[in-house]
């Protein structure tokens, strides 16, 4: 069986920190396809980046004694898996990203995300449709951008 290859986004990633999430069980699944290698995960540096912080953010506000501590497990715990790796950096990849940043009034973490998607033959993800985003829903399909709700 061949696994499918997946570019998430920062709010896919952090969102299983929430218990609480309206969308648990959607990503409860994404999860459990990962572990299950059903899934083959592609994180850009630049998201990585983004995990850090706000999942440092997230157990600080939980009342984690150390929260940056905290974070770095759950991002050491997410690279354990061999069907997830951190996603090489490449000329293309920037100048593909600065092209869409161009194009969309996205973040350029967005960019990212969808520039290494397509560098890599992968599908970008992200948690849902944001506001800024439906403006270039077009461009956005053509990218092959999909959402977990």
């Amino acid at each position: 069986m061949k696994s499918k290859r997946l570019v998430p986004d920062t709010s896919v990633i952090v969102e299983y920190l929430d218990e609480e999430s309206p969308y648990i069980v959607n990503i409860e699944k994404l999860y459990t396809d990962i572990v299950r290698g059903r899934v083959r995960v592609y994180i850009p540096l630049e998201v990585l980046s983004e995990v850090i912080y706000v999942s440092t953010k997230i157990y600080k506000e939980a009342g984690f004694e150390n929260p940056n501590r905290e974070a770095m497990n759950f991002i050491n715990w997410l690279l354990s898996y061999p069907n997830v790796s951190v996603a090489p950096p490449s000329l293309r990849i920037s100048i593909l990203a600065g092209e869409l940043r161009k194009r969309m009034r996205i973040s350029l973490i967005d960019c990212y995300v969808i520039a290494t998607a397509y560098t890599l033959r992968a599908t970008p993800l992200f948690l849902r449709l944001e506001k800024e985003m439906k403006p270039y829903i077009d461009i956005l399909v053509q990218y092959n951008v999909k959402f977990v709700i």
